[in-house]
């Protein structure tokens, strides 16, 4: 096969996939996942890197051309680096990104490099240590901090730099943004989305004066609208003597620049980005599918709707599988609904 572009029912082609290559992480961030993880699984419930890679394959014949490796945390995965390699090798895929919170990328960016790994994105919410450790409740500052600095020495380009924004964290978005001044990272600001499980983590009523911090407390009412984001920031550059934030040429953007809208301080090294995934919706623009890492193919983030392949991946049919993406992509929403939880975890369905 050597590949065609696949469109969905309302003309939007289907070039880009990301994959969950473990729903398990070393850090347990609070609008990820549980405190205590997510339920472990049967070896054999989850894909194996050799079943991904020939996933990869397959859909490669229909157009996919991108694909991002997600967790959970895709570094604590032994299998993370000859998967790269087996993706690597199919002629139709044109990127290999990979999303992190940067703690293993220390000790992992050079055989990730060597791997074939195009660029990473990597998981800051805030400057803070001790936020941080609220956070992430297991990670360190410096981990990360360390991560973004590996990632910058071994060449990965672009660096982007995730920060989700959730309004009763009170994090300083200022502080984040001027990271771009000195260093050539993408910062994306990114609008929380009420994702989780429907009966703990959403039609719950939110206490402002909650002692912890848990997404079982937490709705909509969370999420900061970009606009929001952006004079504030625009309010801290001001107070510290800097321009505002200009916007940016759509060309000038970051490789796989995707639903993001990105602005920059004058003259600075990097850029800064904002994905409004609930204010201002993209979804007409949206290329993307995603495999879970029990091997289901989900057409939409914020729809439960899933298509399992793991079945027929495992008794090498593949015409069932290519049966079952094209009917996952030809049900791809056109938009996704106004919600609050789903029924997975973010860790479980790969961000």
């Amino acid at each position: 096969m050597d590949g065609h572009v696949q469109h969905d029912g309302f003309g939007r082609d289907i070039n880009y996939l990301r994959i969950a290559v473990t729903d398990k992480c070393n850090f347990r961030c609070i609008y990820c996942m549980p405190a205590d993880g997510v339920a472990p699984r049967a070896h054999d419930e989850l894909l194996s890197a050799e079943e991904i890679a020939r996933f990869v394959r397959l859909v490669a014949g229909e157009g996919i051309r991108r694909v991002r490796l997600t967790g959970g945390e895709p570094l604590v995965s032994r299998r993370i680096i000859p998967l790269i390699r087996d993706i690597r090798a199919i002629p139709q895929i044109e990127d290999i990104s990979l999303t992190t919170n940067g703690a293993l990328l220390p000790k992992l960016a050079p055989q990730l490099k060597d791997a074939g790994l195009n660029r990473v994105n990597i998981s800051l919410d805030t400057l803070d240590p001790t936020l941080f450790g609220k956070i992430t409740r297991l990670g360190r500052l410096e981990q990360t901090m360390a991560g973004i600095d590996a990632a910058l020495a071994w060449g990965f380009e672009p660096v982007k730099v995730n920060c989700v924004v959730v309004r009763r964290l009170n994090q300083d978005v200022a502080a984040l943004a001027r990271l771009t001044l000195d260093r050539p990272i993408h910062l994306r600001f990114i609008e929380y989305m009420p994702i989780g499980d429907d009966h703990t983590s959403s039609h719950c009523a939110v206490d402002p004066h909650a002692p912890t911090l848990n997404p079982e407390l937490w709705d909509a009412s969370d999420t900061v609208p970009s606009d929001e984001l952006r004079a504030r920031i625009n309010a801290g550059a001001i107070a510290t003597g800097l321009g505002e934030l200009e916007p940016l040429d759509i060309n000038d953007a970051p490789a796989g620049a995707g639903p993001a809208r990105y602005w920059h301080f004058p003259g600075a090294a990097g850029t800064v980005g904002f994905i409004s995934a609930m204010s201002n919706h993209f979804c007409v623009n949206c290329n993307r599918l995603r495999l879970t890492a029990d091997g289901n193919v989900r057409p939409c983030l914020f729809s439960d709707a899933e298509y399992s392949v793991r079945d027929a991946l495992r008794r090498g049919d593949d015409m069932q599988v290519l049966s079952i993406w094209r009917d996952a992509v030809a049900h791809k929403p056109q938009e996704h609904a106004i919600i609050e939880g789903t029924q997975r975890f973010m860790s479980q369905i790969g961000g």
